[in-house]
């Protein structure tokens, strides 16, 4: 059973941790009803950036591989996280999303070799409830193709967690090239579907190129290269659980800056979500993890 570093364990929760804020600067910062714009401003200009900046280029069967994980882990899955959000309401649409794991569970078992211990099932269970708790709401409905949509997008990240994880980093190329390359790719297969659903806004605001510099700076290139960090150096369960860290760190920050209501059953879906994190890591995983020596992560 592999050693779990509590420090990598840190520093890969500030992903999701930053993603959790999303709804709060997307609603008090971007313009309205505009969540394609906001994933395609989130993910290609920083993708071009850290490929220039660390002359980063696709070479041989990577231009596949890179393309593969830019629509699994950004493209098709932000397409499909917004149009899920637009069919669903946004308890529902994270509840259905909190299927991820399972998805890890059996894709990691198929693909890596790792094997299936109970305590990851019952962290499943566990985390799923802690979620519907902190999310979902009485009066919430749904659609088939809202679900459909919604399980298709935890589909496509956990496919892109564990291919990331197969695949590891081409040779010579560093954690934020590999970053820039899958941001860059995702953005542009993006930008298109952007143009011709939204289209661009007529004016923007000095809010509004904040609220995109956040989403595009620390949303993106830093909390993507702390996520694909992760991916290399923990196991693929532990990778996927931290992502329900989204949705708690979404609730504590409309509470504290919104003034949403927080209930007491939304603290026992934390504290829920929290135990999912620890039964999972504690879970461990198999010792055959070590990365080969041409994905050694930066340190």
């Amino acid at each position: 059973m592999a050693r779990i570093s509590p420090r990598d364990l840190f520093i890969t929760a500030l992903a999701p941790m930053v993603w959790g804020s999303t709804y709060l600067v997307t609603t008090q910062f971007l313009p309205a009803d505009r969540p394609l714009l906001a994933a395609t401003v989130r993910a290609l200009p920083a993708g071009i950036v850290l490929m220039l900046a660390t002359r980063t280029w696709p070479q041989g069967s990577w231009w596949f591989k890179a393309a593969a994980l830019g629509a699994l882990n950004i493209g098709l899955f932000f397409f499909l996280l917004f149009f899920t959000a637009y069919q669903l309401p946004g308890g529902l649409a994270a509840l259905v999303g909190s299927i991820q794991p399972l998805f890890v569970l059996f894709l990691g078992a198929l693909l890596l070799g790792e094997r299936i211990r109970p305590a990851h099932i019952v962290a499943c269970a566990v985390g799923a409830a802690g979620v519907g708790l902190l999310v979902l709401r009485s009066d919430a409905s749904l659609t088939v193709i809202g679900v459909l949509a919604g399980m298709a997008g935890a589909l496509s990240m956990a496919a892109g967690i564990v291919l990331t994880k197969r695949w590891g980093r081409p040779d010579g190329v560093g954690l934020l090239g590999f970053t820039g390359l899958q941001l860059a790719m995702g953005g542009v297969m993006l930008l298109p579907v952007t143009l011709l659903v939204e289209g661009l806004p007529t004016s923007v605001t000095l809010p509004n190129v904040a609220g995109f510099a956040y989403l595009s700076v620390i949303g993106a290139l830093v909390a993507y290269a702390v996520w694909f960090r992760g991916i290399q150096r923990l196991p693929t369960m532990v990778v996927s659980f931290l992502g329900f860290l989204s949705p708690l760190v979404a609730t504590v920050l409309g509470f504290v800056f919104l003034g949403e209501a927080l209930s007491g059953w939304q603290i026992v879906g934390a504290v829920l979500v929290l135990g999912s994190v620890y039964l999972v890591q504690r879970g461990g995983a198999d010792a055959g993890q070590a990365l080969p020596a041409k994905v050694a992560v930066l340190r």
